[in-house]
């Protein structure tokens, strides 16, 4: 199979083929990436693949209303926990992010309702030849950043936010040659 090109080893592999660009709505799975996506800050998104099911145990299985009330014995417990980034103001901002998170749901409903809006409730159909040109950052990445950022969360730049929409699929960033492309085709193409 040609997938794009970062898709060459596991868990990549596995990453890339079911996850990677489908469309998220879950509230908890919407959350779990926005907290690996800014623990990936500085790493490699493969690092953060391979310490996946230990962060979903150190965090209670990313269920914010849990996270949202840890204290200074959760953060210790954290900072000796070899299955995650042992960064203090990564799991710090993963504890205000989960207020920042209920606080979104409230105003919203949901989470999605209001992590979607920033691309009108739809994908948005890239069709990327190589992997130079798929961008770093965006106008819609930047709208993001800014709006969290002002809410209160951490963790959250243009970059962060991009590879978080394509990681749950508000961009499909696959390359037009790699099967997943198709397979998860927008309704709409950037302009």
């Amino acid at each position: 199979m040609p997938r794009c090109p970062w898709a060459t080893t596991e868990p990549n592999i596995t990453y890339h083929d079911k996850e990677w660009g489908v469309p998220v709505h879950d509230d908890r799975v919407l959350f779990e990436f926005v907290i690996l996506e800014g623990a990936q800050a500085g790493l490699s998104w493969t690092t953060i693949l391979k310490k996946r099911e230990n962060y979903r145990k150190a965090f209670d299985g990313f269920r914010p209303e849990k996270i949202a009330r840890y204290g200074k014995r959760d953060v210790q417990r954290l900072l000796r926990d070899e299955g995650i980034v042992r960064n203090r103001l990564k799991i710090a901002a993963t504890i205000e992010n989960a207020k920042m998170f209920l606080a979104v749901r409230k105003e919203f409903g949901t989470f999605d309702a209001y992590l979607w809006s920033f691309v009108d409730g739809q994908p948005i159909q890239n069709r990327w030849r190589t992997m130079a040109e798929v961008p770093a950052r965006t106008a819609e990445s930047d709208a993001m950043s800014r709006d969290l950022l002002r809410r209160g969360f951490k963790f959250v730049g243009p970059t962060i936010c991009y590879a978080l929409m394509q990681a749950i699929g508000m961009v499909n960033d696959h390359l037009v040659t790699c099967p997943r492309h198709a397979e998860l085709g927008g309704v709409r193409g950037r302009t």
